[in-house]
């Protein structure tokens, strides 16, 4: 079985580490200088210290199961690419909205949300920050269980679940919430709880997407979800905030974007929510433009 990691970045290769060294043909996907690096070696760091050689290559290749792992806004390139290139789709990418584009292009899409923590060193190097769970579901046809079973021979902790749509939005609320204020404050997760000015923001977030869920059907106590992700992952930097420190557009529409859509569209005000969407844009602006 050919196993592809689609965004051959820090969960993805962590991911692909795992895969591979379990035995499975696996052929990493990447581009520019993270290429390069990875057509000589992958390092994994942290709670592993290893290297080993992989196929990495700039262009999709046909494949029996693909993980897809780029950044939201690179997911409509990464569907167009797989199209009739592999018979499954797992997406554990951040933010929503993900499956849905890839569905346009694939008939086997499984939703993913992982709590596996990876951190990018440097090219071709990835930090294995944290153990974690990943939760998969069928999105469109019928793939969950292949992947699960992938990824269980791999030796990774996995769940197959009937509603993988909450398990995103719950990880979207956790995002929402986190994510924004490391970015903005250039501090780890930790901070969010450790400060008490911080944490009263955090807590109008996080409140205020629970009211968003709560219209959505769902009952969630996000402000003790959020305290125990961020006390978990406190030495973390979040995704969000790596993406700020290299000059890189970050997820910010996927995530907090999506929850100010959705609140909109259900009749929830969330003017904290807002605030946060507006200032990740223009620090994206202000980086990006400099």
């Amino acid at each position: 079985m050919k196993v592809q990691i689609f965004g051959a970045g820090a969960i993805g290769c962590l991911f692909g580490y795992f895969i591979q060294k379990a035995g499975f043909d696996v052929v990493f996907v990447a581009r520019g200088k993270q290429l390069e690096a990875l057509q000589k070696e992958l390092r994994i760091t942290g709670l592993i210290d290893d290297s080993i050689s992989i196929d990495a290559r700039r262009y999709a290749c046909k494949a029996d199961v693909t993980f897809v792992t780029v950044k939201s806004y690179d997911t409509q390139t990464a569907a167009e690419q797989l199209a009739g290139k592999t018979e499954v789709v797992c997406t554990v990418q951040n933010g929503i909205g993900n499956e849905d584009i890839l569905t346009e292009k694939v008939d086997n899409v499984v939703g993913g949300v992982t709590s596996y923590a990876a951190n990018l060193v440097d090219y071709g190097v990835v930090c294995y920050a944290g153990e974690g769970i990943t939760y998969l579901g069928d999105w469109k046809g019928e793939g969950a269980s292949v992947v699960a079973e992938i990824l269980k021979k791999a030796g990774m902790n996995v769940e197959v679940v009937e509603d993988i749509e909450r398990k995103k939005w719950e990880k979207a609320v956790i995002n929402a919430t986190i994510n924004p204020l490391t970015a903005l404050l250039r501090v780890e997760n930790g901070k969010i709880v450790e400060i008490e000015d911080v944490w009263n923001v955090a807590e109008s977030i996080a409140k205020e997407c629970e009211e968003v869920m709560k219209a959505m059907g769902y009952k969630l106590n996000a402000v003790e979800l959020v305290r125990e992700v961020a006390t978990k992952t406190a030495r973390n930097r979040s995704s969000m905030l790596q993406d700020i420190e290299r000059g890189r557009r970050t997820e910010i529409e996927a995530i907090t974007g999506e929850i100010v859509r959705k609140a909109k569209e259900l009749g929830v005000e969330t003017p904290v929510n807002e605030l946060m969407l507006r200032l990740v844009r223009g620090l994206e602006c202000s980086i990006l433009s400099s």
